[in-house]
């Protein structure tokens, strides 16, 4: 009987290899660092950005936090099947468009006080199912997003090696 891996030994490798460690050419860390911190401003640059031209009314549904926690849950999604996909994508990649870009978008904090402005505005229903269906939406467009982008590329690769 063959022994099952150890699901450290599968994602370990996996995740080393998506944000693999700092290297240690203090240059190269040094580039990196600064581009998970330009990624990061243009992230939260572009959620700001959304904030400001669709705020939400007092007591309303954050439809700009939710809408921006999904999208970036889901380009999420496709970026880490992407990398896993391409062996030869550079290492700073994975750092600069996922912590950086899309970590800068994305935006638990404000979900957080959105939810805690919902209730203490008298609107618990709303703050209860904004909490809910932003983790669920977020979780769901992540998963749809990673099993169509591993779909995509697998019928590429089954269409280039035709």
């Amino acid at each position: 009987m063959s022994e099952v891996p150890s699901r450290q030994s599968v994602i370990a490798p996996q995740f080393r290899r998506l944000f693999p460690h700092p290297p240690r050419d203090p240059a190269h860390r040094a580039r990196v660092t600064l581009l998970v911190a330009a990624g990061g401003a243009a992230g939260a640059a572009a959620r700001a950005g959304t904030d400001l031209v669709w705020h939400a009314p007092s007591g309303g549904f954050p439809w700009s936090t939710f809408t921006v926690n999904v999208v970036g849950c889901a380009a999420m999604g496709v970026l880490m099947t992407l990398l896993h996909a391409r062996h030869s994508a550079p290492t700073w990649v994975g750092p600069a468009l996922g912590s950086g870009l899309l970590g800068g978008f994305t935006t638990f904090s404000a979900f957080a006080t959105d939810i805690r402005r919902l209730v203490t505005e008298g609107a618990v229903f709303t703050g209860a199912v904004y909490a809910i269906a932003g983790v669920m939406c977020c979780l769901a467009a992540t998963a749809a997003a990673t099993v169509l982008t591993a779909g995509f590329v697998s019928a590429r690769g089954a269409r280039e090696a035709a």
